[in-house]
Parts: structure tokens; C-alpha cells; sequence
């Protein structure tokens, strides 16, 4: 599915630098200067996803696709964008585009780091949701009128899913959780919706090998990389969630919405699928993994066959039954 998470805020308050942490690479160009980023840097991440390793070696195969998540780096916008103000206009165009949001603010403390409108994380927060805000106005205004350029039914910006990043410095991420909570009562946002990152610390692991990336959050006293949270939140608030197919050739997460029926997600793997869909035998991935596989899964009765009208579930195991 090719939904996409935009990551927006204040000039130089991370974004470009949290962009290339995702990527592992120098993608983007982060530079200290405003509107380093003009045109939006497009990148799609794997969702971390430790089961597919375990029915990878189940089923004895080394190929492993994972689910990803399109991140869209986007120029930083400043108060007035919806007026045009900065480069405005273009901005909340790219915005429009994008299915949900990464809301980036700063609370690293580097005065080296111009902070071109930056004042509190709150106060930076609030800056970007009433220019979301007021730009929904103006849509709305010129449709009320009839003017010619509003043309259809556009999504509101400010009522897209978001998650707010609070980009911070590395020695606020052992309190991550407090830092979290106080933010989210602060803006009244739930405190799932707010993930503490400090992105300077998340683009040196990203340089590190997985074994010196695990030594160096043990380190620091944390569990998970915040890009790890980030990717699985987003993947989260777009309504997504995925089955699996495991055999030898490969082990595989297939993106579907929440609701999605097995015809339907037949579908995501080959569209004939869906039209000559019969049936689908399922069972979740853990008594998959605890069976060894299909063959005694189906001799202990944990496969189920499942037709036309099945939910599927997150974490279920899939073999599609299609006719010809």
C-alpha cells in the first residue's frame, strides 16, 4: 500500500536529521541554515518486525521482505505559511499529499543550531497546528465561495494523524516516558501520539553495526531505538497491519488497512488472487513457529480454512486457496 507519513515543523528543528537516521544514509540534505530542504526527500523504511526472522528459520529460508512505512522529509514551515509567509504555500501542498503527519519539535538545548521561530516545544507545537488550522479556514472559505481553484473535496490538514516527535538531547532519553506524558497533557494530545527521539543519537547508531547499535543503547539505558517506536506508531496511525506468508523461497509481511477481508488481502499479493479466491487456511505465527510449520500445525487442528467473509487478523499466517 502506498500511504505516506510527512515530517513537518519549524526550520531546523531536526527533520532533515531525523530523515536520514531513517534512511541510514545521508539522504537528505541537513544543513543549518532555514529551507535547506525546498523540494520533499522521499524514502521508504522496513517496519521492525522480529517475527519474520522466526518463521524464516522455520520454514528454512534466508529471504525475509518486511512491511515499510513512505516517509516524505518536508521543508520546514514557519507562522504566516498559510499566507504564504517562508515558502508556505508549497509546503502545505506537500503536506496535502501525504496521508498522516511526523510532527517534529525542538527540545535539544545546541544554541549552535539557529532557532529561526523555535521557542518551546509547546509553543512550537502550537505554531504548526494553528497554520494547519488556518489553512483548512482559507479551503473552506474558498469553497464556500465557489472560487474556481477549489475544486474538490480536499483532506484537512490539520485533522491528518499524527505523531509528535520531540527531538531531544541524549540525556533526556533514559527519562523518555515522563517527558512524553508531560507533553501530551500539555497539548492535550494522547500519550501514545508523542515519542521523545533525539535524532544526533539516533544518526550515530544508524552508522553502527547491529551489534555496536545493541552495545550502545545498553549503554544509555534504553531498550529500543526511538526510530524502531516511530516507524511501528506510524505504521499504526495509518490504519495499517500485516499477515504473513512463510515458505521456501521467502518469508514475507503483506501491508493491508485494518478491516481488510482475505479476498481482499489475497488481492495484495496478486490480483487474480483476489478474483479466483476460494478459500485461505490461517493460523497465527506463534503456533505456526511452535509447530514447526504448516505440516504439524495441520495435524495438531491449528490451521483454520477460512472463506470469503474472513477478517483478517494481525500476525496471521496465510496460504491462499485460488482457483485457476
Amino acid at each position: 500500500m502506498n500511504l505516506s507519513v510527512g515530517i513537518v515543523g519549524l526550520p531546523n528543528v531536526g527533520k532533515s536529521t531525523l530523515f536520514n537516521a531513517l534512511h541510514k544514509k545521508q539522504a537528505a540534505l541537513a544543513a543549518n541554515y532555514p529551507f535547506a530542504t525546498i523540494e520533499p526527500n522521499v524514502g521508504v523504511v522496513p517496519v521492525p518486525d522480529p517475527r519474520l526472522a522466526i518463521l524464516a528459520d522455520v520454514v528454512m529460508t534466508e529471504k525475509i521482505v518486511p512491511a515499510t512505512v513512505k516517509f516524505v522529509d518536508i521543508a520546514g514551515l514557519v507562522a504566516g505559511a498559510s499566507k504564504g509567509e517562508g515558502l508556505g504555500n508549497k509546503f502545505l501542498a506537500h503536506i496535502r499529499e501525504v496521508d498522516a503527519i511526523c510532527h517534529v519539535v525542538r527540545k535539544f538545548a545546541d544554541e549552535n543550531i539557529v532557532r529561526e521561530g523555535s521557542v518551546d516545544p509547546k509553543s512550537d507545537f502550537e505554531i504548526i497546528k494553528t497554520e494547519l488550522e488556518l489553512a483548512d479556514l482559507e479551503t473552506e472559505e474558498k469553497r464556500a465561495q465557489k472560487k474556481k481553484e477549489v475544486v474538490e473535496e480536499l483532506p484537512q490538514l490539520s485533522k491528518k494523524p499524527t505523531i509528535v516527535v520531540l527531538n531531544a538531547d541524549e540525556s533526556d532519553l533514559k527519562s523518555a516516558k515522563e517527558i512524553e506524558a508531560k507533553f501530551a497533557a500539555e497539548v492535550g494530545l494522547d500519550h501514545e501520539k508523542v515519542i521523545v527521539i533525539s535524532a544526533k543519537t539516533e544518526s550515530e547508531l544508524a552508522a553502527l553495526s547491529d551489534e555496536d547499535a545493541r552495545v550502545y543503547l545498553q549503554e544509555l539505558g534504553i531498550e529500543n531505538s526511538g526510530l524502531e517506536r516511530l516507524v511501528q506508531r506510524a505504521f499504526e496511525i495509518l490504519g495499517l497491519q500485516t499477515f504473513l506468508t512463510a515458505g521456501e523461497k521467502e518469508t514475507r509481511a503483506w501491508t493491508i488497512k485494518r478491516g481488510t477481508k482475505a479476498p481482499q488481502a489475497a488481492g495484495v499479493i496478486h490480483t487474480d488472487f483476489e478474483k479466483h479466491f476460494i478459500k485461505a487456511d490461517v493460523i497465527n505465527w506463534r503456533d505456526f513457529t511452535d509447530f514447526g510449520g504448516w505440516t504439524k500445525a495441520r495435524e495438531a487442528g491449528k490451521v483454520r480454512l477460512e472463506g470469503r467473509d474472513y477478517v483478517m487478523r494481525e500476525g496471521d499466517v496465510v496460504e491462499f486457496k485460488v482457483g485457476v
